[in-house]
């Protein structure tokens, strides 16, 4: 998602046609990280847990929190992984959001 959203951003809006405007809203509103830290965690995800490519890119798009809802997805895949390594992933998922909200709310980013 957040790739999609990098790439129609070097479109500008007046070019765009109604389908990738509706796309980049779609992908403003519901990107949940910014492309730098999805495709981290994409490479993390993918490298040290054993998860597809497309795996990873799935958990990233939605960033589940709970190890409930990483089950959801390792059902989906019908792929059984280990509570240990739901634990990994969960953490590797949160703490890129820690590190973003972090940069949103530091003083030097509010304006006075």
């Amino acid at each position: 998602m957040s790739e999609v959203k990098k790439i129609l951003e070097t479109i500008p809006m007046d070019e765009m046609d109604q389908i990738q405007r509706w796309t980049y809203d779609y992908s403003k509103k519901f990107s949940k990280v910014e492309y730098e830290h999805a495709k981290e965690m994409v490479d993390k995800l993918a490298s040290e847990s054993d998860l597809t490519n497309e795996e990873s890119v799935e958990l990233v798009n939605v960033m589940p929190r709970s190890i409930e809802e990483l089950r959801a997805f390792t059902f989906g895949w019908k792929k059984l992984i280990v509570t240990e390594k739901l634990e990994k992933i969960k953490s590797i998922l949160l703490s890129k959001n820690k590190e973003e909200a972090e940069v949103v709310k530091s003083p030097s980013n509010v304006e006075s």
